[in-house]
């Protein structure tokens, strides 16, 4: 399966009189993604279906269902009629973390978080994060005006996200694209961890809003600062400074939030 499909004709205002003309525009692929660890029925994803062994990794590290990508030992990805199965096989000294996680989120799932158990779960404590930035106010402005460029998805289709890795100078050294936020930066982290990456003092960046789910992959990735080019949202805001990281958010041409 493509990460675009050509199947939407686009049409142009035309002043009074004039011709109506009509164009292919491309569309992105959303699609259903399964991803099966250990045997185990984990979760459906509703994503654009490239990079999805990146995606495998992110996703198994953002779970903490490992500590690093050292624990997946294969990612297969088998298409069906429905959608992809996407198979994740993790070291065996990882499945009881694996049928934990099953366990809460099938009662998660039956009647929405419905219980101080489920509360836990879905707002479990953060680890305390060390690392910090050296990237300054301009290497993010930098990074913001030139993360369009590296953005072909969406600017074939103008409908789906970006997760860059950023250096402390602002370039642009990695970019994972999807229709979620989210796995656009599970795609992202899951890269960086295969072809050995790290931050270095640097930061991500997200074409998205600042929302919960992305701090605490964030803070799981180590990731010293993430800054994004719409606004936070209390959740994110309060566990980001539980956390200790740093935020940068609604990053324009010449300003952005800071906390």
């Amino acid at each position: 399966m493509t990460n675009v499909e050509t199947t939407i004709r686009r049409f142009d205002r035309v002043a009074s009189g004039g011709e109506r003309t009509g164009h292919d525009r491309a569309v992105a692929v959303e699609a259903p993604v399964a991803i099966e660890v250990n045997g185990l029925g984990y979760a459906v994803l509703m994503t654009t279906p490239g990079d999805l062994v990146d995606l495998a990794h992110g996703f198994a590290l953002a779970e903490r269902l490992v500590d690093s990508v050292d624990e997946v030992i294969e990612v297969s990805a088998h298409a069906t009629d429905a959608g992809t199965l996407l198979r994740v096989t993790l070291v065996p000294e990882r499945h009881d973390r694996v049928a934990d996680r099953v366990r809460h989120r099938v009662s998660e799932s039956s009647c929405g978080l419905c219980g101080i158990e489920n509360l836990e779960q879905a707002l479990r404590p953060l680890p305390s994060l060390h690392a910090r930035s050296r990237a300054d106010d301009a290497a993010l402005f930098a990074a913001a005006a030139a993360l369009r460029d590296h953005q072909p998805l969406a600017q074939a289709t103008g409908a789906t996200h970006a997760a860059a890795l950023c250096s402390v100078d602002g370039a642009i050294r990695l970019v994972r694209e999807d229709v979620g936020r989210h796995n656009a930066f599970d795609k992202l982290i899951g890269a960086m961890r295969r072809q050995g990456l790290d931050w270095d003092g640097g930061f991500a960046l997200l074409s998205s809003r600042c929302s919960f789910e992305l701090v605490e992959k964030a803070v799981l990735a180590g990731c010293p600062l993430l800054a994004t080019v719409s606004a936070a949202t209390t959740l994110a805001l309060d566990r980001a400074a539980a956390a200790g990281l740093a935020l940068r958010t609604l990053v324009r041409a010449d300003a952005m939030l800071a906390s």
